[in-house]
């Protein structure tokens, strides 16, 4: 471990970068923070105030290279021209999540996959969080987790790790992981290599012993393929749609069952606030999470029925003239989408559409033949949606404007239909992120509900 004074160098001002600064600084560190773009003014001022140097709208590379060590945020990708240079330099490179580890002696439960993690992170929070246990919510949401390891003393942390922020985890260990599935996605980030990014993935179980627990999701054919050759130690326990492993968690007749060999509990799945197989999936995995680390069944079934989602996913956005509004902006890749389809009973106007990130729509052509009467595709380049759908949707749309997509979807749907925003794409054409993207979809169906009370009044 580095000493007093060494050089720690952080790329990145966000919230990840900031808090590796403010806990590299704690444990006596040099710190220089150095970001391309410019920095938020809460972050600006948490530096100036712990008197960290830094820089904005340049990375200088004479102090850059003089690091002993450097942190790179996430969003930072590996052919960036100064992460090359470091590499050739042999400068060592962590993440976030890496520095944190070394200074907490808490239990981590890590959770990764290409669907899912958010909603399965913040279930396993909630379900630690009500049984009374001391748990910080950090990685890839929430809080820095360096932050949180500077000004807390939680017992235990539930981390969503991203690929990125696995890439650079090098000595950091799990004592619970999960696997959610492994769809091809963030492919520009991996030379579009598939290959890259499943390794990418199972970088979750490096470093972890027979002591620790393995959790995924066994019918994902990547995952399944995978296991013979990446061998993991620790304790395995599948999760399955089809089988009934034991130990493990299964759904049988509408029931979630979860027996990991010491504990076991029943709960149907219609008392339950998620809805869909691939929530189902989510919450086998986040209770087999708590059991493993001693949150009683009792404790499990109320943690279970008082969770909310987070917004963005499958999130209701209102009903008009009988037409349900869901909002599912954080379906940025095809599996999300297929999700997403496969869990509403009632015909579709699909709302799709944004950066597209070297999409497959093959999976999603028998559900969107079986359930789509409309296609909306709100982006400034259509050009790939519309060449594989024109022959396969009864009526498909063009639009670069939110507002027009919405009142085109209340007009293409009929009295029980459901108008879905779930893109398959990035945000990042006519949004600033998914968030900025799901509460303008939320804002023009308010707009127009709204308008209809004025015309009835």
């Amino acid at each position: 471990m580095k000493g007093i004074r060494e050089l720690m160098v952080v790329l990145g001002g966000g919230e990840s970068g900031v808090g590796a600064a403010l806990l590299a600084k704690a444990k006596g560190y040099t710190v220089f923070l150095s970001d391309k773009s410019l920095l938020q003014e809460s972050y600006r001022q948490i530096l100036q105030q712990e008197g960290i140097p830094f820089e904005e709208g340049q990375h200088t590379e004479e102090t850059i290279f003089q690091a002993d060590e450097v942190v790179k945020s996430p969003g930072i990708p590996e052919k960036a021209p100064i992460i090359q240079k470091l590499r050739e330099k042999k400068i060592p490179i962590i993440s976030e999540i890496e520095l944190a580890s070394r200074y907490t002696k808490a239990q981590l439960i890590g959770i990764t996959g290409s669907n899912g993690k958010t909603t399965t992170t913040l279930l396993t929070y909630h379900l630690l969080k009500t049984a009374g246990f001391n748990v910080g919510l950090a990685g890839n949401i929430g809080d820095s987790f360096a932050q949180q390891v500077l000004d807390h003393s939680f017992d235990y942390y539930v981390l969503e790790l991203s690929s990125f922020q696995l890439d650079d985890m090098i000595q950091a260990r799990m004592n619970v992981a999960i696997l959610l599935n492994i769809t091809p996605d963030h492919l520009d980030r991996y030379e579009y290599q598939f290959s890259k990014y499943v390794d990418s993935k199972f970088r979750i179980l490096q470093n972890m012993t027979p002591d620790d627990t393995f959790i995924y999701y066994q019918e994902s054919p990547v995952i399944s393929e995978a296991l013979p050759v990446k061998k993991p130690v620790p304790w395995l326990l599948p999760v399955s749609l089809v089988d009934a492993p034991k130990p493990g968690a299964y759904l049988k007749d509408g029931l979630l069952v979860i027996d990991n060999g010491s504990h076991s509990l029943e709960i149907p799945l219609v008392d339950l606030p998620l809805k869909g197989k691939h929530n189902a999936i989510n919450m086998l995995a986040a209770t087999l999470a708590a059991l493993a680390v001693g949150v009683k069944p009792d404790a499990l079934r109320e943690g279970l029925l008082t969770f909310q989602n987070a917004a963005h996913r499958l999130e209701p956005a209102g009903e008009l003239k009988g037409v349900r509004f869901i909002n599912d902006s954080k379906a940025t890749n095809v599996d999300s989408v297929y999700y997403a389809l496969e869990s509403i009973p009632t015909p579709v106007v699909w709302i799709a559409g944004g950066l597209d990130k070297g999409n497959d729509y093959d999976q999603l052509e028998p559900l969107v033949r079986e359930k789509v009467k409309a296609l909306i595709c709100l982006g400034k380049d259509n050009r790939k949606l519309v060449s594989y759908f024109a022959d396969r949707v009864p009526t498909l749309f063009e639009t670069q404007d939110v507002n027009e997509a919405v009142a085109k979807g209340l007009e293409l749907a009929n009295p029980g239909d459901t108008v879905l925003l779930s893109p398959a794409c990035a945000s990042f054409d006519l949004f600033r992120n998914y968030e900025d993207r799901g509460n303008q979809f939320k804002e023009a169906v308010k707009r127009i509900m709204n308008d209809e009370l004025r015309v009835k009044s």
